[in-house]
């Protein structure tokens, strides 16, 4: 089968398509085939084995990258299953996360891939595991957001962005999504109620305040986030960092858990965490015309690389997606 394999740490142009053997699966998992995966801010840092400290981590590897064949969001047909697997049959269509994603074939445990939403294309539901579901992990379970909230999204635009928007409005928060020029209307088409243009705003200037800051950038210091808070308000971190950094987001977290203790306000990361009961949630809003994924760029298999790279310079507008079958 083709993949996309890293054998090295290093920029996106490591990868490279080649012939290799076909996935063997447990009597836990499935085999999928895949249709489309996403490329997400995961895969460059996989790729680069960044931050540099990550690679102490088992998910990573010291050396070399840990996962040969890249991508973590696939959505596809179920093309095997294992003696264990009950719920799923060959012939359902999956999505979900599939560690290996940019490959004609893809082997995962079947606890993480669920039924694709009915009402979306392949591409479209490749594009939901990782942002949609940190999304809801930042707005439902770390921002903990209610109705009449202020909630504001920093990289509204951005792919997990454009889902926290639609969530948090969906909860019946006031959303203030932060994003670029060309993504103002998209913002305010998905709910948010005020769009901040940072090429000619600040939204931690101190003049608004906010019940929860879901902030998807990190290019604000703690203190200026912070500022932005209402006194007992929650600031969900989820990312941060640029290629080649040691710590990375890892050290701006490890300060937020610190300065945590002393302060009134909450200041919490949101994990990363691969749950079946999240992408069920996440069908269900789909299903209901809650939520949709907004996909900017569609690449071929062969053209991996290209997808990851412009993920990586951090202009996306919702999700790239990359074209297997």
């Amino acid at each position: 089968m083709k993949a996309v394999v890293q054998d090295r740490f290093g920029p996106p142009d490591t990868l490279r398509l080649l012939d290799v053997d076909e996935p063997r699966i447990g009597p836990d998992d499935v085999l999928v085939r895949v249709r489309a995966a996403a490329a997400n801010p995961y895969d460059w840092h996989m790729l680069r084995g960044d931050p540099y400290v990550a690679r102490l981590t088992p998910m990573v590897g010291l050396t070399r990258p840990k996962t040969r064949i890249a991508g973590i969001d696939a959505a596809g047909e179920v093309a095997a299953v294992g003696a264990n697997v009950r719920g799923l049959a060959v012939g359902d269509e999956v999505f979900g996360f599939c560690k290996g994603a940019f490959a004609e074939y893809v082997g995962t445990p079947a606890d993480v891939v669920v039924p694709k939403p009915a009402r979306l294309g392949f591409e479209e539901a490749a594009a939901l595991p990782m942002a949609a579901s940190t999304a809801l992990r930042g707005i439902r379970d770390v921002g903990e957001v209610r109705a009449g909230q202020r909630v504001l999204v920093n990289g509204a635009g951005g792919g997990i962005g454009t889902f926290a928007v639609q969530l948090a409005a969906s909860l019946g928060a006031e959303v203030t999504g932060v994003c670029s020029t060309r993504n103002v209307e998209l913002v305010r088409s998905l709910g948010a109620a005020h769009v901040v243009d940072y090429t000619v705003a600040d939204f931690t200037d101190g003049s608004e305040r906010f019940d929860v800051i879901l902030d998807n950038v990190g290019n604000r210091p703690l203190r200026r986030l912070r500022a932005a808070l209402t006194p007992d308000g929650t600031l969900a971190l989820n990312s941060g960092g640029s290629p080649g950094a040691v710590f990375g987001a890892m050290g701006r977290m490890l300060g937020a858990a610190l300065l945590n203790r002393f302060v009134s306000q909450r200041l919490a990361m949101v994990p990363t965490v691969e749950s079946r009961e999240n992408l069920l949630t996440v069908a269900e809003m789909v299903e209901a015309g809650t939520l949709r994924p907004v996909v900017d760029r569609r690449y071929p298999l062969a053209g991996a690389a290209d997808a990851v790279s412009y993920v990586e310079q951090g202009h996306a507008r919702g999700k790239v997606v990359v074209t297997v079958a």
